[in-house]
């Protein structure tokens, strides 16, 4: 049975879907990840919203997603990504109890297409973030990318030292002390002001049920000494 789509918001330029995790944004190209199922931009297109793409989340990511209505606001909301005129806010529980109660991660990034690594030759890469509040063995950060690189938030903790709880790209599954099934990455809140309106969108997704049971059960480990991490390195 195919997953509910949630609207967040829509009007006549655009419109705001929350995508559930373990779902493509967009079909990969050349009918590649066919397996991963329907992406969420075909599913609002069979249910009648004529829609065009505008970014992506990652497989495993849950959250907001913005959809343009026409080719010109789909231009216009592309150039407000570029010049980081959006501001995003991306909830993640990370391994290990982040020491300080805020930080950023500077560290470049290249792009591999499929993939992406930290590297001196890639783009720059800044992400800013606070923490919520310790949960067991983990911390709970709100996560603010001032760039958009390929998996920027999942590379930038696993660089130091704290990769996100059920991460298995950038780091072992093996050393995680909770476990999950996908990567507790979600797009929580996108503030913008679209060039059609006179006012800032303001909008928020509230994690989907997976999250909050994953917290619960971080929650049911408590912090063990053995899975304290050093603090963060930038």
């Amino acid at each position: 049975m195919a997953v509910p789509i949630t609207i967040l918001h829509q009007d006549r330029r655009l419109l705001v879907a929350a995508k559930p995790a373990r779902m493509m944004t967009v079909a990969a190209p050349g009918g590649q990840a066919a397996a991963k199922g329907k992406p969420l931009l075909d599913r609002l297109l069979e249910e009648g919203h004529e829609v065009f793409a505008v970014h992506r989340l990652d497989y495993e990511t849950s959250g907001i997603v913005l959809f343009a209505r026409d080719e010109a606001m789909r231009a216009a909301l592309m150039a407000m990504f570029k010049e980081r005129a959006l501001r995003k806010t991306y909830l993640a529980l990370v391994q290990g109890r982040l020491e300080r109660a805020a930080g950023s991660i500077d560290l470049p990034i290249k792009d591999l297409g499929a993939g992406a690594r930290i590297d001196r030759r890639g783009s720059p890469a800044l992400t800013r973030w606070e923490k919520e509040r310790d949960i067991g063995p983990c911390s709970l950060v709100r996560a603010q990318p001032e760039t958009g690189r390929h998996n920027q938030i999942r590379l930038h903790f696993a660089a130091i030292g704290h990769p996100l709880v059920g991460e298995r790209k950038f780091a072992q599954g093996k050393n995680d002390p909770v476990g999950h099934k996908r990567v507790m990455l979600h797009a929580l809140g996108l503030r913008f002001r679209p060039p059609h309106l006179d006012h800032d969108l303001k909008l928020r997704c509230e994690p989907p049920e997976d999250f909050q049971l994953c917290l619960e059960r971080a929650e049911s480990l408590g912090a063990g000494d053995e899975t304290r991490a050093r603090s963060p390195r930038n």
